[in-house]
């Protein structure tokens, strides 16, 4: 098993790569699509990885982690028929998951107050409005 490379990205600026000795992958039988050899084959891959002990991570990075997730992540993949494929999944939902884990949070709202000019839409809008429901009363003669 080799190490995992996530690329760089929002709260990751020159990437990370965790090492083998971090990420724990276990085989099983897969309940997935396949022939007749898939009851018998170990295909389904789970892949673990915890960020509370990963040495990968520098200690801001550790704790954007532990406040979004408490203990270990873990990712299944079982999709495929291939052991091999599978792996190459789970590895890359893994890498998703990182990304997404160590990303900032995005930037509070800035309210923002509504322009003269659509105010002034929002007021001859509601006059042409006003116009047209009183013209709709009944006729009276002269």
């Amino acid at each position: 098993m080799r190490e995992l490379r996530v690329e760089s990205g929002p709260g990751i600026p020159s990437g990370v790569v965790i090492p083998a000795d971090e990420l724990v992958e276990r085989f099983s039988r897969s309940p997935g699509p396949g022939g007749q050899s898939v009851n018998t084959t170990d295909s389904r891959v789970e892949l673990v990885w915890d960020p509370a002990t990963s040495l990968a991570l520098d200690e801001a990075q550790r704790a954007r982690a532990a406040s979004q997730v408490s203990g270990p992540l873990a990712v299944v993949a079982h999709e495929h028929r291939s052991q091999h494929r599978n792996r190459v999944a789970a590895r890359e939902r893994m890498a998703e998951r990182i990304r997404a884990l160590l990303a900032p949070p995005p930037l509070p709202r800035v309210p923002t107050k509504p322009t003269r000019g659509s105010k002034r839409r929002r007021a001859d809008a509601k006059r042409r409005r006003s116009d047209v429901k009183r013209l709709r009363g009944r006729v009276t003669p002269d």
